[in-house]
């Protein structure tokens, strides 16, 4: 069945421009908004000569993640250069995603002890462990790393192995007789 259907013109509308004088726009930020605070030399300064430390996970990958306030500008992951540890550009992007968010990539120190795991669950590890180092360091980035999801843990980890399985879920092969 073919029903009709109606259309509509959409009437001419005409509008007016306001006469008024308006005075220039005030601006109020409140500490809650989406501008990311910078951090910066001074605030570095003002800390003590220590590192801040935080845990990262993915996986079964651990990282044991420290930013120095003092030192050289430096990525070391078990000793190593971040390049070397990370052959992977992909894997560098990863570990070093928290701190480019909060453009904190050239402020810091930065020492890595990671274990377990693959290389991309490490990388994860890292990134999230920086995500909560940043967040020890200044509060004020804990809700632009919670809108990217640095700071969630991925949950997602391998499903053990079932008794009578020969996998989590593969069965044994089935015979009729």
């Amino acid at each position: 069945m073919a029903e009709k259907v109606k259309k509509i013109k959409p009437k001419a509308v005409t509008v007016e421009p306001v006469q008024a004088e308006l005075a220039a726009p005030i601006v109020v930020i409140h500490e809650d908004s989406d501008v990311l605070p910078e951090i910066t030399e001074k605030e570095i300064a003002a800390q003590p000569d220590k590192y801040f430390e935080a845990t990262g996970r993915r996986k079964t990958a651990v990282a044991r993640v420290r930013f120095y306030t003092r030192g050289g500008k430096e990525f070391l992951v078990n000793g190593k250069k971040l390049q070397e540890y990370f052959p992977l550009a992909a894997d560098q992007q990863t570990a070093l995603a928290s701190m480019k968010a909060t453009k904190a990539l050239d402020k810091f120190k930065v020492t890595v002890l990671v274990h377990g795991g693959g290389r991309s669950a490490q990388a994860e590890a890292v990134r999230h462990g920086a995500a909560r180092v940043l967040v020890d360091f200044n509060n004020r980035f804990r809700k632009h790393l919670r809108k990217v999801g640095h700071l969630t843990r991925d949950p997602r980890m391998r499903e053990r192995k079932k008794f009578g399985r020969k996998r989590a879920r593969k069965s044994p092969q089935w015979a009729k007789r």
